[in-house]
């Protein structure tokens, strides 16, 4: 859930680690160092509780320059956020390791290290990983048979870059259920957990696969398997542009991801689907003939992807294909009855999300009929590890609070439910038209929503002093709810729950009252009158309500109801045009509350720990 920057070279790598440390501050992250080998040989490192940029002043204080050198933002599992925790984390002042995962037995070989005469300074996991290396260096084997060995010991999910004094000019990185890349240079070679991270200096990456270790030093980079074989990973040309992850005349990332959404729309959209049909091959080049013996969808996903999943299974079961949506996290721990021609369905927008990854490697195991992942990263390992897969080709999302993510993934997921459909004889030509037609629609009404900018910015006012906010939706409009309130906690840090509007008699009436703001999503679709009463039973307790409502619903505002107005919108779409006033909400909101909205407290972009 943080980042880490090596590097090999005949230059100064300390401002390239630096620059990968600031693009990775959107994982999230609460200290970050780095350690680098100095032309006499010595290693020498800088650890800063706070930002990057609390680093780079010290490290330019300090005047540290190297040709050899590693770098870590860290996100706290194991201990405070304080320098003495900051990776990276030394042994004899020889080996300097820095780590992101969690080693579940840190514990165990903690004791066994102290039994040993080892000392430890801090209370991570981490320095376990720098003791045991240097515990088996004393057998003086290569550094990387050394970081083999000691990695054998490790239990947990971990990607782990390694410095020795006495191995001047070469790296040893590591990999098992934590993302890593290789940047291929000229007479240079790089590590990160992001290719975003090393965008200044190469387009030419290494993926590593899963129990990779890889030595690297000016001259060549060299990959072993899991079973210690040499091996070679295809290179990837990233053209990723430099300039598409700055923020331009935004204020913030968010702000400019949730006004990319038309275009990022467009792009998921663009190949797969003609005027009338939409195209099977976007899910692969076997996808129909897989697709047409599926009669059922298993997705599994976390946080956003898991409310995009919720709204989808709306869509197969409309289209006659039984759907069942889990949490990751719960999906893995449980007995699990398969059934029958179930396709298992993975969202993230990292790709490297630890709970879906695991869930993606037990549903193999367990004999799903085939896999498919909706993802936006190419070569991240639920991509490389399904088989199926659809890009949702949003471009980089840096805000931590997703947005075009979110719309991108339910809009594949619509594909992805017609087409399956289709396929089965549950979607004849003439719906399958009706819904191609909408989805090119989608980018311009998405656009005219974020129209909706300026008025919800006057709503934003009576939220500053709030504590809580009660967001309601029913059918598709439920999980939106969810994804509503998920935007407004994250960012601004009101307390925001959900629920289905229908619930409201059982339990949350109680929660009305002039102080608790209740939001309800209103398009116009079989479910309106219905949500109607629900408005009034909030109505006639005094509570406060925003209304985002499409202008043909009939709702007027009061003193106690304030009206957004919204154009009649094809309900199929409906999801991915509500949720924009959603995000457009929670983002003023935040604007108010002076938060930081890209790298709110507590929280990472890609969640690679459980």
């Amino acid at each position: 859930m943080c980042g880490i920057v090596a590097a090999v070279a005949q230059r100064n790598v300390v401002p390239i680690l630096l620059e990968g440390l600031k693009r990775l501050e959107y994982r999230g992250y609460d200290s970050a160092g780095l350690a680098v080998s100095t032309d006499d040989k010595e290693i020498k490192s800088v650890r800063k509780a706070g930002k990057v940029n609390h680093l780079t002043e010290q490290v330019k204080e300090d005047n540290l320059i190297g040709t050899t050198g590693i770098a870590h933002t860290r996100w706290a599992t194991h201990g405070q956020p304080t320098a003495e925790n900051a990776h990276p984390h030394c042994s004899g002042g020889t080996i300097m390791v820095v780590h992101n995962g969690i080693i579940e037995n840190h514990e165990v070989l903690r004791q066994k290290l102290i039994n040993a005469g080892y000392t430890f300074s801090s209370q991570t996991d981490t320095e376990v990983i720098a003791h045991l290396i240097a515990y088996y260096q004393k057998e003086n084997h290569p550094l990387s048979e050394v970081v083999k060995q000691a990695v054998t010991c490790l239990e947990g999910a971990y990607s782990i870059a390694v410095m020795d004094r006495l191995s001047p000019g070469k790296i040893i990185a590591a990999r098992s259920g934590s993302p890593l890349v290789l940047g291929v240079g000229i007479e240079e070679y790089f590590i990160a957990s992001d290719p975003l991270a090393l965008l200044p200096v190469t387009h030419q990456f290494q993926f590593l696969e899963e129990g990779d270790l890889v030595e690297i030093t000016t001259s060549q980079a060299t990959i072993y398997d899991q079973q210690g074989k040499q091996v070679q990973r295809p290179v990837a040309t990233d053209h990723f542009e430099f300039d598409s992850a700055e923020k331009g005349n935004f204020k913030h990332y968010m702000l400019k991801e949730i006004h990319e959404q038309p275009e990022a729309i467009n792009n998921t959209l663009e190949g797969r689907i003609t005027e009338n049909r939409i195209l099977p091959q976007s899910f692969g080049c076997d996808a129909e003939k897989l697709l047409k013996e599926i009669d059922t969808v298993q997705i599994v996903a976390c946080g956003t992807s898991y409310h995009s999943a919720m709204i989808a299974r709306y869509w197969f079961e409309t289209f006659g294909i039984a759907c069942q949506v889990e949490i990751a996290s719960e999906f893995r721990y449980r007995n699990i009855v398969v059934p029958k021609r179930c396709l298992f369905v993975t969202l993230s927008q990292s790709g490297e999300t630890a709970d879906t990854l695991s869930a993606l490697r037990l549903a193999k195991k367990l004999g799903y009929a085939s896999t498919l992942t909706i993802c936006n990263v190419h070569g991240s390992s639920l991509v490389r590890e399904s088989a199926m897969v659809c890009m949702t080709r949003a471009g980089a999302e840096i805000g931590v609070a997703s947005t075009k993510a979110f719309t991108t993934q339910l809009t594949a997921l619509l594909m992805l439910a017609t087409v399956t459909g289709r396929l089965n004889g549950t979607v004849d030509a003439k719906q399958e038209s009706t819904i191609a037609q909408a989805l090119h629609k989608l980018p311009g009404l998405v656009k005219s929503a974020l129209t909706l900018k300026n008025s919800i910015q006057h709503l934003a006012a009576d939220f500053s002093h709030k504590q809580h906010a009660l967001f309601l939706g029913r059918g598709t409009m439920y999980p939106l709810a969810l994804e509503g309130a998920l935007k407004l906690k994250e960012i601004s840090y009101i307390h925001a729950e959900a629920y289905a509007a229908g619930e409201l008699k059982h339990g949350p009436l109680a929660l009305i009252d002039v102080d608790m703001p209740v939001i309800v999503i209103a398009p116009k679709n079989a479910l309106l009158e219905k949500l109607k009463s629900n408005i009034e039973e909030v109505s006639a307790r005094g509570g406060q309500l925003y209304v985002f409502a499409d202008r043909s619903a009939n709702l007027t505002e009061t003193n106690c109801m304030k009206v957004i107005h919204m154009d009649t919108v094809p309900d199929i779409i409906t999801p991915m045009i509500c949720s924009v006033p959603l995000q457009l909400l929670a983002y003023e909101v935040a604007v108010i509350k002076g938060t930081d909205i890209d790298q709110p407290r507590n929280l990472a972009k890609s969640v690679t720990v459980e």
